[in-house]
């Protein structure tokens, strides 16, 4: 009988890995360094010696697996084929099959996008929990998505369903975002995002702020905490980065009309302050929706990721 679940979520840096109970429950995690030396070659090997040795810790056959689900940080086609994953050096890699592999062959294996796949564990376990319908906004050093319908994460034609963070919010922009635009939601409302809006409007203004100190060391996480206090100009910048961010999820309301969008990232720690700036504008540009979207934050933190790819090997069964 299979009675429980793998998650693997690689990272550039580390990767993230958990036995679950068959319902959801951790059972153990881990880390192994991610080691992107020759194209990445050596990441699910590490992972998988890892993972063999830990299966025998706590007697745990193979036999009870049901399988191992994998998130990797790039756009992966249906029949699991990873073009690239420019953060492992990775090129036409099939992680699934090689996982599959390394594990004798013995255990189903599958592998999906890893904004995908964190939005699949925060509906699994997290602050989506109860939910058919949702999209999972990670607020970070980027803006990512993840689209869930019906219960199933929705990829598109091409893997950039919910690639909401390069959505065009705003014509006046001067430099390029890492997509080669301009003027994507990512560069306004990401944490690096933030901080620029606020350096903007330092510039903009002359009133006093709390924020003028800090100059190049200036962080999303002050520009919050700033705001909370009462800082104006604090408090401005980063309505107007939220603002930017309520009309998308207003846009998403009108084409895929989710139950609930949840918020997280490192951004989502300012909390229900944050939460309510958002809902404010977001509110505001669907006057026409008698029902909307519930905001909630996301509750798992850096282990939604590994319960997705663990909730991803139940989805196939």
């Amino acid at each position: 009988m299979n009675q429980y679940c793998v998650g693997i979520d690689v990272g550039g840096t580390t990767v993230k890995c958990g036995i679950f109970t068959y319902n959801g429950v951790l059972l153990d995690k881990w880390e192994v360094i991610t080691r992107k030396a020759e194209s990445g070659k050596y990441i699910l090997p590490d992972v998988a010696e890892e993972l063999k040795k830990h299966l025998e810790e706590k007697t745990i056959a193979y036999e009870d697996i049901t399988g191992i689900g994998i998130g990797v940080p790039g756009p992966v086609e249906p029949d699991g084929h990873v073009r690239v994953a420019v953060n492992l050096g990775w090129k036409d890699v099939y992680p699934a099959r090689e996982m599959r592999e390394l594990m004798g062959g013995r255990i189903p294996c599958a592998v999906g996008n890893d904004a995908n796949v964190a939005a699949l564990g925060e509906m699994w376990q997290g602050g989506g929990k109860g939910y058919q319908n949702m999209l999972m906004v990670t607020l970070g050093t980027g803006v990512g998505g993840g689209l869930i319908l019906n219960g199933k994460i929705v990829t598109g034609a091409h893997g950039a369903g919910a690639e909401i963070g390069h959505i065009h919010v705003r014509d006046v922009e001067g430099e390029k975002c890492a997509c080669g635009g301009m003027g994507c939601l990512e560069q306004v409302a990401s944490a690096t995002g933030i901080v620029k809006e606020a350096e903007r409007f330092l510039r903009m203004f002359r009133d006093p702020s709390s924020l003028r100190i800090y100059g190049k060391a200036l962080t999303a996480k002050i520009v919050c905490e700033a705001a909370k206090a009462g800082d104006q100009i604090a408090y401005l910048s980063l309505d107007m980065s939220m603002r930017s961010l309520g009309i998308v999820l207003a846009q998403v309301s009108m084409v895929a009309d989710p139950e609930v969008f949840v918020i997280g990232g490192g951004v989502s720690r300012a909390g229900d302050f944050l939460l309510d700036m958002i809902r404010k504008h977001y509110e505001e540009y669907t006057p026409i929706l008698d029902k909307k979207a519930v905001l909630m934050l996301a509750t798992l933190g850096n282990n939604a990721g590994i319960y997705g790819c663990a909730r991803l090997m139940l989805e196939k069964e």
